[in-house]
């Protein structure tokens, strides 16, 4: 009787493994293929206000286009779709702010995604940061945005802005000997600046090269980019007689300005600027025509006026064409935008390169499996449409989260085209320095 129930009770044991085997089995399937499902990405643009005009449209253009390019071969790979949800910034903060809250907590998207102004960057990154939730930036460049915050679930491929004050300053230096006949610690150089977080950065980066390298600082403004009138900051700079004016702004703030600058009879050598409305080509030649022939912009280069036999791999060439192809069909114009590339750019570089890794090697999408995928890229000089490769700074860095690889070129608007000047080894055409006479801001 003892061994009976002895055989009865390991029946049942053995029954009861069983039972739990198959059960675990039955669920192993499932966890081992991964997530399943779409991916959803909260795109965030100033779709209305004066930041629409100055690039965040074209950069929510560029963004579309990379999303449907990748929904169309299946999506991310070729079987987790992306389902977008759009926010419209307004070009205000706190709009901005609210927008984010709702697509991260009500649409519960799993990735915050675009971001034009520095002014909502700075801001909304430490929020959403402080939330362990994932924000993608493709656009805003301040360096506040990251610099000593040790943001662990922010990441920007986006060159930042300490670099373009830094590039403009060498190229006037680079070239005041053999065009101005000047020493460049000779050269007078005035700073003007929308005072966010965007302008005040590019502008404080600008005065430390600018004293770097020796060069005369003779006037150093912000103003408000809301402001109706700067007619005193150009009799200002008209009375600091500087030889080359550095200028960083938006759009309606740069139109207001250079109207009034021919307007007041302000002369110079050479007008810089620094991207945001001075990379929209078409709207300051629209509101403004020839008089933006010769003016120069720092900025991510616009991926149309690389060779594209530099890619690597080559067939990058073929996603450019395949980019500018539809955004042309989409907008109808001619002159892409430097923004359109950088919408495009940024968030193929998401989907192509961090999300593949982060659900094969780390079992998802989650912001914890991203942020590890993103400090594993490793894309080198060439390996993105703009030229530029990506590395982002880790852990300990004051940077974290910043793309270390993101580099800027200068354009010059040239008989209605935009060349890149500099730097000289990937230049398509010589700067023409100084401002020729047929410019209404040029010294006399």
């Amino acid at each position: 009787m003892k061994r009976g129930r002895t055989l009865r009770v390991l029946s049942l044991a053995s029954l009861a493994l069983a039972t739990l085997a198959a059960a675990v089995w039955f669920y192993l399937p499932a966890a081992a293929q991964g997530p399943t499902g779409p991916i959803k990405i909260g795109v965030l643009y100033d779709l209305t206000g004066p930041f629409a005009a100055a690039g965040a449209v074209p950069g929510s253009i560029g963004t579309k286009i990379a999303f449907d390019m990748v929904n169309e071969k299946g999506g991310v790979l070729g079987k987790h779709k992306i389902q977008t949800v759009a926010g419209d910034s307004q070009s205000k903060p706190d709009v901005a702010i609210n927008e984010a809250e709702r697509l991260l907590n009500v649409e519960k998207v799993d990735i915050l995604l675009g971001i034009y102004s520095s002014a909502i960057a700075v801001p909304l990154a430490e929020k959403v940061d402080k939330q362990n939730r994932l924000l993608w930036i493709t656009i805003a460049i301040a360096d506040g945005v990251f610099k000593g915050r040790d943001l662990k679930y922010t990441f920007r491929a986006q060159p930042p802005g300490s670099q373009f004050g830094q590039l403009s300053t060498r190229f006037i230096a680079d070239y005041a000997q053999e065009r101005f006949k000047m020493k460049p610690e000779d050269v007078k150089g005035a700073i003007i600046y929308e005072d966010g977080p965007y302008g005040s950065g590019v502008a404080a980066s600008g005065e430390a090269e600018m004293k770097k390298i020796g060069m005369k600082l003779v006037l150093k403004e912000g103003y408000s980019a809301n402001t109706p009138d700067l007619a005193s900051l150009v009799t200002k700079l008209k009375a600091a007689r500087p030889d080359v004016l550095f200028h960083t702004g938006y759009n309606p703030d740069i139109t207001l300005f250079l109207r009034q600058a021919k307007e007041l009879g302000l002369r110079v050598k050479a007008i810089v600027g620094h991207g945001a409305g001075y990379g929209q080509y078409d709207k300051l030649r629209e509101a403004l025509r020839e008089d933006v022939d010769h003016i120069f912009n720092v900025d991510p280069v616009a991926s149309q006026l690389l060779d594209p036999k530099n890619y690597k791999p080559a067939e990058l060439g073929k996603i450019r064409d395949e980019f500018l192809a539809r955004y042309k069909k989409e907008t109808g114009v001619d002159q892409i935008p430097p923004h359109a590339s950088m919408g495009f750019n940024n968030t193929w570089i998401l989907l192509t390169d961090v999300l593949p890794r982060a659900i094969q090697k780390h079992g998802g999408w989650s912001p914890e499996a991203i942020q590890k995928a993103a400090l594993e890229t490793d894309i080198p000089e060439g390996g993105t449409i703009q030229g530029y490769g990506v590395k982002f700074a880790g852990p300990g860095h004051e940077m974290r989260g910043q793309s270390l690889r993101a580099s800027l070129v200068i354009m010059q608007y040239i008989g209605g085209k935009t060349q890149i000047v500099y730097p000289k080894a990937i230049s398509t055409a010589s700067p023409v320095l100084p401002l020729p006479a047929t410019s209404p801001y040029a010294a006399r």
